[in-house]
């Protein structure tokens, strides 16, 4: 008589445990194990910090058992020295620091959003009514940045080069502070120091903006990571592009409260992002996939390179295989 206990205990243990079986795909990729600590880089500005603010609101990392350590920068080139150092193992730069990887100091291992917010302005009647106007005028630039790359590239086109303008080279801040006061005929900078710029000139001229080279030419910023790392953990390094992956497709999905999102990540008032992501463009994992399998995101990396070639940064446009790890990112878009 004692069987029929023997199998009703068995059964209602079983029934226990059918459940939790099921349930075995929602469950962190590493249950029982402690999370793998990565020490991750950005920039406080919306391309740099949205990502991770998504990140962090739908508990991706967690997820896929990593613990961040999360290191705020000023610039790309700083995050690149710091990788350079082991100081970090993976960070955020903008397309004006892609000439780093680029010469071999970091591994790109995902494109985030292309930026759409560089521009070359002058002023309403100051004569200069195209790029070509330019030669011989004073142009304040923060030198090697994407704002740098948008009027080599402008003035290429045009049949110039930067040394056919005054080329002043000027922090960020100074650029806003000597075009508010007329201190320079025009300036290659972007939003949204261009938004804060307008509070003084609202009627600025733009000569040309990122969007009149797309998809020709395109200003990816992008994650990076350590060489080390992406040799000898690939592991590591999925596990970061699926959590960078899955929070951009939020990001995509959910412009404007990203930009709200960002700035409470950040402890920054909610106005500072407001209209952030009208000057970005950013792409679903599935389509940047199918980007990275054609070809175009090298294409547009190697569009910079040949840049950073004229500019001087390059001494030769490198294959974007040797730092661009595009296998690894498809792999881990699934």
């Amino acid at each position: 008589m004692r069987r029929p206990r023997i199998l009703a205990a068995a059964l209602a243990a079983l029934a226990v445990l059918l459940p939790a079986a099921g349930c075995g795909s929602e469950a962190p990729e590493s249950a029982g194990a402690e999370p793998a600590t990565v020490r991750f880089g950005y920039i406080a500005d919306f391309s740099g910090a949205a990502v991770l603010a998504a990140a962090d609101k739908q508990g991706l990392w967690a997820k896929h058992g990593l613990e961040p350590e999360l290191k705020v920068f000023t610039n790309g080139p700083l995050q690149i020295q710091a990788l350079g150092s082991g100081d970090i193992d993976f960070g955020y730069i903008g397309s004006g620091a892609a000439w780093l990887p680029a010469s071999g100091k970091a591994k790109i291992i995902a494109p985030n959003m292309l930026g759409q917010a560089d521009r070359v302005i002058t002023y309403p009647g100051s004569g200069i009514t195209s790029i070509a106007g330019l030669k011989g005028k004073k142009v304040g630039v923060p030198e090697g940045t994407s704002g740098d790359m948008i009027l080599e590239l402008a003035l290429k086109e045009a049949g110039l080069s930067g040394k056919d303008v005054q080329k002043v080279n000027m922090d960020p801040s100074t650029v806003v502070t000597a075009f508010s006061g007329k201190q320079i005929d025009a300036a290659a900078i972007w939003y949204p120091l261009i938004g804060t710029i307008k509070k003084n000139v609202p009627d600025l001229v733009e000569l040309t903006k990122s969007e009149d080279y797309y998809p020709k030419l395109s200003f990816p910023s992008s994650f990076v990571a350590r060489n080390e790392l992406v040799a000898e953990n690939a592991g590591t390094v999925t596990k970061v592009l699926k959590v960078l992956q899955e929070g951009n497709d939020w990001v995509a999905a959910n412009l404007t409260e990203a930009e709200t999102l960002t700035a409470t990540f950040l402890k920054a008032p909610a106005e500072q992002f407001k209209g952030a992501s009208t000057v970005t463009k950013v792409l679903p994992t599935q389509e940047l996939k199918g980007l990275v399998a054609d070809g175009s995101v090298a294409g547009w990396y190697k569009g910079l390179a040949d840049l950073f070639v004229t500019m001087g940064k390059l001494p030769s446009s490198p294959d974007p295989a040797t730092y661009l790890t595009a296998d690894l990112y498809t792999a881990a878009a699934g």
